[in-house]
């Protein structure tokens, strides 16, 4: 494990490019309608795309996928800095964001949300052919993406190439699911977007230092006005019910079942981990550098969990990665 206090050299576009909302009718779960409270089969998946290339139909896919109670604009930053030289999609996870609420709480699972990526990645490949596919996941993006990632070949349109875990692994420290378990769900309202960016820091300070600029710009994705005219966030706040209903013993049977899928990687592999983080151990960093994928890490100092990959120093330990010459000798 080294740590990294990378210089800041990376470049964003000249052109603050904006991304397309896109969506994909996904199979299982039933959605429900907000106007009426009916159900609907199946559900829609929200996602983000963003192209700078020149290219619509670029043959790489950078997939970014964000935490339990994020959304797919949380990538602005490093999707900006990818987007002249690949198409980036930021899904929304389902009862998130853009995308639909399902109308069963304890269907906000990994499983579902693995076979939505799939209908995702299904649909980007039928409108133009995938080449090469990599992954960036936070926190519970990294879980879906090592479901993904240790799918058996003729799944995925094409293997994932380059994987990116940022602050997870197959081993959770249970202390961190509980200290999340306090304010997930919790119905939070605001009467500005700058109280719920003052509010939001107290919650969220083990991100690591943010300019004002950056918070605000990560805290308005994540912002719903409501009839009262307030502000709430934007996700369902059922996805706290199956998150509570986890016990301790459940969690270490899910454990023994993440490592087997790390161990299945075949991907290049890049752990991502914020030194003061309280859910991703030195212990576990170190067993996935000695198995599997054998991930290499990067820490970042004074950072917790989980790093938000807007500090140019996180951008370019992912771009870097993300957009380097395949190794000598690889087909």
């Amino acid at each position: 494990m080294r740590s990294s206090n990378y210089p800041a050299s990376v470049r964003l576009p000249d052109t603050m490019i904006e991304p397309r909302l896109n969506y994909v009718r996904c199979p299982g779960a039933q959605a429900v309608r907000a106007e009426d409270g009916e159900t609907t089969p199946g559900h829609r998946m929200a996602y983000w795309e963003w192209n700078a290339t020149g290219n619509p139909k670029h043959p790489q896919v950078v997939v970014c996928v964000h935490g339990l109670s994020r959304q797919g604009r949380d990538f602005d930053t490093l999707a900006r800095a990818l987007a002249p030289h690949a198409r980036v999609v930021c899904p929304d996870v389902v009862g998130r964001g853009e995308s639909d609420w399902l109308a069963d709480p304890m269907a906000y699972d990994v499983q579902q949300y693995a076979g939505d990526m799939l209908a995702m990645l299904q649909q980007l490949h039928q409108e133009a052919p995938i080449d090469a596919l990599d992954w960036v996941g936070t926190s519970m993006g990294g879980l879906i993406g090592m479901v993904v990632s240790s799918l058996p070949p003729g799944v995925l349109p094409v293997p994932v190439r380059r994987l990116v875990l940022n602050d997870v692994g197959p081993a959770i420290e249970w202390s961190a699911l509980e200290r999340i378990g306090q304010y997930l769900g919790a119905p939070l309202r605001f009467d500005s977007p700058e109280q719920a960016a003052a509010q939001l820091w107290d919650m969220s300070t083990s991100f690591g230092p943010h300019t004002p600029e950056q918070w605000m710009a990560l805290t308005r994705p994540m912002l719903r006005t409501t009839p009262q005219g307030q502000y709430r966030l934007h996700y369902d706040p059922a996805i706290a019910q199956p998150f509570r209903a986890l016990t301790r013993e459940a969690a270490e049977k899910g454990e023994a079942l993440l490592w087997q899928l790390y161990d299945a990687i075949s991907a290049q592999t890049l752990v991502l981990r914020g030194a003061e983080s309280d859910l991703l151990s030195p212990a576990t960093v170190q067993a996935m550098a000695e198995r599997g994928p054998k991930a290499r890490c990067v820490e970042f100092a004074g950072v917790g969990h989980a790093p938000t990959l807007v500090a140019p120093g996180q951008v370019e330990a992912v771009t870097r990665f993300l957009l380097a010459p395949p190794p000598k000798g690889s087909a």
